[in-house]
């Protein structure tokens, strides 16, 4: 999972967030501890610890002393729409800037778009998918 170029809390708050919009995490669950991140992804504690906490700022995760770190209700809302809100700037924008360089319409991308296989969660496309 550590990607080169992205800080690694950045990264170990994305996965927390990944999994609770994916309902991995649900809320009110307890999320792995710091100890446990650091184990896992073999990093210092106060790394794994910077994740979290950015998390406990932005509200999705509280603390419950002497017992651990818990995904607050209302967080899978609260990160679906701040990512829906950020799509546009994030996803579209560059696809277009790049189509647009490459003389490809906008109307042309969208059609693209609609004959592409859909993949599923496993990955899959739709049509393997319902083939299995």
């Amino acid at each position: 999972m550590i990607e080169e170029g992205k800080p690694i809390f950045v990264q170990i708050a994305e996965q927390i967030e990944n999994d609770i919009i994916e309902g991995v995490i649900l809320e009110e669950s307890q999320v792995p501890s710091t100890n446990e991140f650091a184990a896992f992804y073999r990093i210092n504690p106060a790394t794994a610890g910077k994740g979290v906490n950015r998390l406990v700022e932005d509200g999705i995760l509280y603390k419950k002393r002497g017992i651990g770190m818990f995904v607050a209700t209302g967080a899978r809302q609260r990160l679906v729409t701040t990512r829906t809100d950020e799509f546009p700037g994030r996803y579209l924008r560059p696809l277009l800037d790049e189509a647009a360089k490459l003389g490809i319409s906008p109307n042309q991308v969208a059609e693209m778009i609609q004959n592409s296989p859909t993949l599923t969660s496993s990955g899959a496309t739709q049509k393997e998918a319902m083939s299995s």
